[in-house]
């Protein structure tokens, strides 16, 4: 299953807010997750997986990514053929 893990840096103090918006966006998509704010060089940590490898793209840029007062993102897909391994 199309996975990706996708790291956020966010202004100071808006973590919650910030996840509230993931957690809104994603109520009315049919994929899983998992998001957590965490303590580090990034301040929230976002699992995303969908049986549709370009819908889980295009979620991640032109919803996730333009959420307000996201500084920046990294992610990262899982490379399928090892998840078995």
């Amino acid at each position: 299953m199309p996975t990706a893990y996708v790291l956020l840096n966010s202004d100071l103090g808006s973590d919650e807010s910030i996840i509230a918006d993931i957690k809104r966006i994603l109520a009315n998509e049919e994929m899983s997750y998992e998001v957590q704010g965490v303590y580090g060089v990034y301040d929230i940590v976002l699992k995303l997986s969908s049986n549709d490898a370009e819908k889980l793209r295009s979620i991640i840029t032109n919803k996730i990514r333009k959420i307000g007062k996201i500084q920046s993102t990294l992610t990262m897909m899982v490379i399928e053929e090892q998840e078995n391994l």
